[in-house]
């Protein structure tokens, strides 16, 4: 099982002022250090750091379950994130843990909010389903794209 930031030809892009899910290019901000986590280094942005506010898809192609909502991303480039251990970004108590099958839509009944510590266990119970194809991570409070989970 690894956590799996979004792709860096992605992020590049949208570094590069390349448009967002929605076509506007990305606002342009600076992190007040209180909760910005990038998406791509699976990081917080540190204070006073620039920040890429934009609408990101994290799905191959638009369809009715390919949820756009905001993300932040380092505003210059950050080496990728990811790998076995739960990442940095996900520092809040708990996140919607949810499993998708290979045509990109959600696996009904596999959504649910879970405790941090137990997203690892979670994400395991829900790859041993064979519907399950990947995992996504959101935030709890407000839905917000985190990371994906792969086998």
């Amino acid at each position: 099982m690894r956590f799996v930031a979004i792709p860096t030809e992605i992020a590049r892009a949208y570094q590069a002022g390349g448009p967002d899910a929605n076509g506007q290019r990305p606002e342009h901000k600076v992190s007040d250090g209180g909760g910005n986590p990038c998406r791509h280094c699976l990081r917080m942005i540190p204070e006073g750091a620039g920040m890429l506010v934009l609408a990101h898809r994290p799905f191959p192609a638009p369809q009715p379950y390919a949820e756009v909502g905001p993300i932040f991303l380092c505003a210059g480039p950050c080496a990728a994130g990811g790998g076995e251990a739960l990442p940095e970004v996900l520092a809040a108590p708990d996140y919607i843990v949810r499993g998708y099958g290979a045509d990109d839509r959600i696996v009904y009944g596999t959504g649910g909010v879970v405790a941090t510590d137990r997203i690892a266990a979670r994400a395991r119970e829900l790859l041993a389903d064979e519907r399950v194809a990947y995992v996504h991570v959101r935030s709890a409070r407000n839905n917000c794209f985190q990371c994906r989970i792969d086998r």
